[in-house]
């Protein structure tokens, strides 16, 4: 990768971080979906807009401008049980079920020293669910062969909780509002959060405007919040997670693409679905796989030109990718600006459109 015109280490974990307070880290999501506020950054020249609301959205966005979102949907897959030997407290969060073997899932274990192959963990006061260790993986991932009687997922709809980040200390009242309004297809650990904001009446009034709003699915798991713990960033590796885009989806943005029109990914994990599939196809088509796809400055987008998101965490994966969409500078200094100006951060907090278009309708 040429590093030429870049003014700091792109390949240091140190250039993507920034000082937040911890006050505006966002306990709750707002009221109303979308109303929470708006900060436009225009990626090629810097210049930072902001809006009081959400909703102001559609006043950047044009007739035939292509909206496309993740519409995985979060289970409950944060699992608290203990060993059957020694009933020591094990939590337990699901990752993804590995294909081909029916009710092996990887998982991220907390006290994962006491989980050795073999080890049987049971949920609920009754042994309703069991998991018994297959294979020890690293930085506590565990594959888990898990036994119930019924259907899985009401079984954890029974027993788990929400996956909320650790950064949040209170259990929702509404667990609702850890999804998307579009959530449908059920296999995330964790929500896609960029589309909260967005409520079906914004996107209705959207659609009639003349914008195509898109679904694909990229079921969220370690790829997306695992930390960066290495100095030089080329040294991590991103978790594999599970993507799907299906035919009419395809023919729709291969369409879009002809015509020049802009694509406008609603998420990082859209994003990294999208250039996975321009990467490896060079073209949109019906297909599903795993990606471990690392966006960070240097990176040549192929599919997406504009990117609706939160304000992530410093040093995390999520600043890379947008700071390879809009430049580091231009990202920091925005969350500087929104840091001053006491936006909300993270999950719950308020949204930023990165676009190369920032004049107000």
């Amino acid at each position: 990768m040429n590093t030429e015109g870049f003014d700091y280490d792109i390949y240091s974990l140190s250039s993507y971080d920034y000082n937040l307070p911890e006050e505006l880290i966002a306990q709750s999501p707002a009221d109303k979906r979308d109303e929470s506020r708006l900060l436009v950054l225009n990626k090629n020249t810097g210049k930072i807009t902001d809006e009081e609301h959400f909703y102001n959205i559609k006043h950047y966005l044009r007739k035939g401008d292509v909206l496309v979102r993740n519409n995985t949907k979060v289970i409950p897959a944060r699992l608290l049980g203990f060993k059957k030997e020694t009933h020591a407290h094990v939590e337990v969060l699901l990752l993804h079920e590995i294909a081909g073997q029916k009710d092996v899932w990887e998982c991220l274990v907390g006290n994962a020293r006491v989980v050795k192959v073999g080890t049987v963990i049971s949920f609920g006061e009754h042994d309703e669910l069991l998991a018994t260790c297959l294979e020890i993986k690293e930085e506590g991932l565990r594959l888990f062969k898990f036994e119930y009687q019924g259907i899985f997922l009401e079984v954890l709809d029974s027993l788990g909780k929400m996956p909320l980040p650790p950064y949040i200390h209170k259990q929702l009242g509404d667990n609702s509002r850890y999804q998307t309004v579009y959530a449908k297809i059920e296999g995330s650990a964790a929500a896609p959060t960029a589309g909260f904001h967005f409520t079906p009446e914004l996107f209705r009034e959207l659609e009639e405007m003349g914008v195509e709003v898109l679904d694909i699915t990229l079921h969220i798991g370690l790829g997306t919040f695992r930390p960066v713990k290495s100095d030089d960033i080329r040294e991590h590796d991103m978790h594999s997670e599970y993507y799907h885009m299906d035919e009419e989806t395809a023919a729709r943005l291969n369409r879009a693409r002809e015509e020049g029109r802009r694509i406008i990914a609603i998420g990082t994990t859209s994003t990294r679905t999208l250039e996975t599939i321009i990467d490896k196809y060079h073209t949109f088509k019906e297909c599903a796989g795993d990606t471990k796809l690392f966006i960070y400055p240097g990176f040549k987008f192929k599919a997406v030109s504009g990117l609706i998101t939160n304000f992530h965490l410093p040093k995390s994966t999520l600043v890379m990718l947008v700071s390879a969409l809009a430049s580091r500078d231009y990202i920091l200094k925005a969350y500087a600006h929104a840091v001053k100006e006491k936006y909300r951060f993270f999950s719950f907090g308020d949204s930023m459109f990165i676009t190369d278009d920032d004049e107000r309708l």
